[in-house]
């Protein structure tokens, strides 16, 4: 099937929706520079993230975890929204999407779309910092200067540990993201997953949740997911050249 017959199946479900609910995973980024997990040689398994215990526990795995974060910002620091993005904010827009909810850390969605209510981070935003603490914001250019000139880690004016705002693997999701999450899944009636192999969860359980409540489920992801015997679209194609003409 050409990239031509994969838009029109997909225009062919969009068509036929009035409330699509986007899922999108590392797949939409990689075009845009961002590395993705689970390939071969990816500089997140250098760079691998400092659990969450290990993190509060000991300021020397604090250092480390700042440490690679840097690492991992450089080598993504030019990233822009791709044409997925692009597609997704136009949709938004027009209020056919009535949200996103992704997996990715990297506010591509943002930055193609301008902040909003329709767009949930599950895994956080790695742009800035928060204080684990009270909950205040901080901006990573302070933390990094700082870090940078004498390995200063950052804490947060009531006295708590300031982390990136992503969330750390043993870190628990923001209840309020994940009831969000939910509210998007039961509110569709096409559900539409981008870029995803839907193998973590609880985040891979959002497609099954629509499904169940009666939407249908389209797939774009050049790797087969577990849900593609449920769908009633699965496409093996790049996201860009699936959603730039629609």
């Amino acid at each position: 099937m050409t990239a031509a017959h994969h838009s029109a199946a997909l225009a062919r479900l969009l068509g036929r929706a009035s409330a699509v609910t986007v899922f999108t995973g590392a797949g939409i980024s990689t075009e845009c520079g961002v590395p993705d997990y689970r390939s071969p040689g990816s500089p997140w398994r250098v760079h691998a993230p400092i659990g969450f215990a290990a993190f509060l526990a000991d300021p020397a795995m604090r250092a480390e975890a700042w440490r690679r974060k840097w690492a991992m910002d450089d080598l993504y620091a030019g990233a822009r929204p791709g044409r997925g993005h692009r597609a997704v904010a136009r949709w938004a827009a027009s209020g056919l999407v009535r949200a996103v909810v992704t997996q990715n850390i990297d506010g591509l969605h943002g930055a193609a779309a301008g902040p909003g209510d329709e767009i949930v981070e599950l895994h956080g935003n790695g742009s800035y910092a928060r204080c684990l603490g009270c909950g205040t914001r901080h901006e990573l250019a302070p933390i990094r200067a700082r870090f940078e000139r004498d390995g200063s880690l950052p804490h947060c004016s009531c006295g708590g540990i300031v982390k990136s705002a992503s969330v750390a693997f043993g870190q628990s999701l923001d209840p309020a993201d994940l009831g969000r999450a939910v509210d998007a899944s039961l509110g569709c009636d096409l559900f539409l997953v981008l870029g995803s192999t839907l193998l973590v969860r609880p985040a891979a359980r959002f497609p099954e949740l629509a499904r169940r409540n009666g939407a249908r489920l389209a797939i774009v992801n050049r790797e087969a997911t577990p849900l593609d015997g449920e769908a009633d679209l699965v496409l093996r194609a790049d996201i860009g050249d699936v959603l730039d003409p629609l």
